[in-house]
Formats: structure tokens, sequence, C-alpha cells
């Protein structure tokens, strides 16, 4: 077994619970390659913790405080406590709803995987090179653990690797794409070509919340890409629905799902534009407007940039909104904390002039849960203000 020893003083933020161990900590270590599952120690050579080794600032991703192999009973006892999580939570497959996440990284003791489920296909995703390596014993736990048998499992890894090596792949099965349903909506899903694993689960109940205050009003759904918010919108009888993307599939795909839903498509408005151009142009003009923009930073490095960017972006959104309308914003940058998110709305606001009130704050879902000792896997922030 290959292993590392610790600098004096590093195993505290370990015994502590924190999954990551990087590499300014460790003293000295055995020849190793990425995705090597090895044992950590102390400087007093006692045992601390077993995870993959990784060759960027996080030199090793924890997986189990015992001293224990990655074998296939190991993967089937780590999806049986995810699967144990969901039907807690409700979430699980069923006439309305069949979509969720299973996995979901950090927040389910199992850094560097994440796995959403469609219907009965699973879509699964490496950030880390030891989850990759470990992906066909990941998929046999999968198919041995879960109640309902999966007819497709899919790799898509390549992006969040940054490898020109790996390709996402077919593991199991061969559909590339389904229809999925949540709260009795439903969503074209394809995983090969969407973004990240094909629909963005985290913004579950952010969507309901929209539903709930879009009747007879108008909407302006930016970064739409599946139109998700869209959908609940108009399912929920807005008068008027406009979805912005910069990308010509994600407004087709937009315009798909309002089709399958049945909807009025006369009410429904799709637009390819730079949704801040086109804000420029949308003053007073929406009873609510949508901001979820992509991760403006992904690094800390990006972070003045990004802070930057919420700001100008939010300072338009409220303008767009009618007064007395709602704006709902978010950031899904990790490292753009919730403090730094209001404070960042605050001064777009006071940019634009226009006093607010905030009346939710939202994040993601629940089947996205947060390690109480990495509150770093609290990435989605949210508000929903009132623009007077």
């Amino acid at each position: 077994m290959k292993s590392a020893i610790l600098k004096p003083g590093k195993e505290v933020s370990i015994r502590r619970g924190h999954p990551w161990i990087f590499s300014g900590a460790i003293a000295k270590h055995d020849e190793m390659e990425a995705g090597d599952w090895l044992e950590v120690f102390d400087h007093k050579n006692q045992f601390i913790a077993a995870g993959f080794w990784g060759t960027g600032s996080i030199a090793v991703r924890i997986l189990s405080r015992k001293s224990v192999s990655p074998d296939l009973a190991f993967w089937k006892e780590k999806i049986h406590n995810c699967l144990h999580t969901r039907n807690l939570l409700d979430f699980y497959p069923e006439a309305n709803t069949n979509a969720y996440r299973l996995v979901h990284g950090e927040g389910d003791s199992i850094p560097g995987l994440i796995a959403d489920v469609y219907g009965t296909c699973v879509v699964l995703q490496a950030h880390d090179y030891g989850i990759y390596r470990n992906l066909e014993l990941i998929k046999e736990a999968i198919l041995e653990t879960l109640p309902w048998k999966p007819t497709t499992i899919y790799s898509k890894s390549k992006a969040t690797l940054h490898d020109k090596t790996v390709e996402d792949v077919l593991l199991f099965g061969n559909e590339l794409e389904t229809v999925a349903k949540e709260n009795g909506i439903s969503f074209k899903v394809n995983w090969a070509e969407g973004q990240k694993t094909g629909f963005f689960l985290d913004q579950r109940f952010n969507r309901e919340l929209v539903g709930k205050f879009s009747k007879d009003k108008s909407v302006m759904n930016c970064f739409s890409y599946s139109g998700g918010f869209s959908v609940y919108a108009l399912k929920a009888g807005a008068s008027e629905v406009a979805s912005i993307d910069v990308s010509q599939k994600a407004v087709d795909l937009a315009n798909e799902n309002v089709i399958l839903n049945q909807l009025d498509e006369n009410k429904h408005h799709s637009i390819t534009a730079d949704v801040l151009e086109y804000l420029k142009e949308q003053k007073d003009q929406w009873d609510i407007v949508i901001l979820d923009p992509p991760a403006f930073a992904k690094n800390l490095k990006k972070k003045h940039a990004a802070v930057m960017g919420y700001k100008r972006l939010n300072a338009l959104g409220m303008q767009a909104v009618k007064p007395g309308g709602l704006l709902f914003t978010f950031s899904c940058s990790q490292v753009i904390d919730t403090d730094l998110f209001t404070n960042t709305i605050t001064a777009a606001g006071i940019e634009c002039g226009r006093n607010a009130r905030i009346l939710y704050r939202l994040g993601q879902g629940p089947d996205h849960p947060v390690n109480l000792f990495h509150p770093e896997g609290s990435y989605l922030k949210g508000l929903v203000l009132q623009i007077d």
C-alpha cells in the first residue's frame, strides 16, 4: 500500500473531517501517479485516512477514515449510503419525478464523483483520476445496488478532467438521451451533447418557486439553457416568457421542451443573443427577471473579475424589472461565497439606483448535500429580490 506522511500539525483539519489534503501539508510520500490509492499518516506515523492521489494543489481526496481498499464491496457500500439519503429525501424515481442527483462528491463522502439519474439512465462524472480509474467498479456497484435496473450508465468525464486522452463513453447500455420528469414536467436530456450531465438538477426547488410567482406575469429567463425556468413559468400560467441564451443549441432545446409539454408556443419567445447586450434595452419591462449565468469564476485568480461581472449583470437585471417585480439571481461560482454574493448584489442595487428587498435566500437542492466540514460545497447561491 502506498502512503504519504503529513507535516506536524497538518492532521488537525483532516481529523476534523475536511475531505481534502493539500500538497503543502505533505512532508513525504511514495512515488505515485494521479489516481493511485494511498494511506495517509501523521508525523507520528498514526493512520489518518485513505484516498486518491492527485497531482494538483489537492494532493489527496479522502474517501475513507479506515484502512480499506476500493474494491467492489467498498463502492457498493458508498452507493448504498447515497441511495439511503435519497430515499430519506423522497428523491426517488416515480411517475411524477424521475430525475435527481444520486452522488454529490464531497457531500456524499465520495470526493470527485457525480452521478445523476434521469429515468432509468445514470450519468457519471469523474472530477478526479482515482474516480476515473475506478469507473468500471463504480458501474458494477450501481448495477448491483440500485433496486431498479439502469438501462444506461454513461461516463462524461472528458471536460471535468481537462484531458484530451479521456473519452466520454457508454459504460452500460446505449442511450445518449431521454425524456426526464420533474414535478410532472418533461424535459429532454441529452448527456452526450448537453452541458454538465445534461440538465441542471440543483435548481429543482428554485424552478418551483419561479412557477409559484409566474401566473399572469411576464418572465424573462436569462442564460436559459434548456428552458427549465421558462417551462415552469409557462406551466404556471405566465402571460409571456422570453428565453435568452447565446447558444443557438440551448435556445432550440428550450423550444423543444416548451413543445414537449404542450404549452402555448405563442407565449414563448426564444432569443439567441448576448445576455448583457440584450438587457441594456430592457428597462422596466418584465414582472420577473431570472439571472442564472454559468460560473463567472472557477478559481481564485478570477474572483475579482467575477465580482465585477456579477455586479454589472445584476445592475442591468434590476433595471429590467418593473417596479414591484421580482429578480431571481444566482451564482454557481464556488469561490464566490454567500456574503460576497449578497454584497455584490447590494453594490449592483446602489449602481442602478433601485431600492430592493430580499424575499428569499436560495441554494442547491438537498440531493446536492453539503459536507458539514467542507463548506466550499455550498456552491449555488440565490436571492429573490423585490425591486421598487
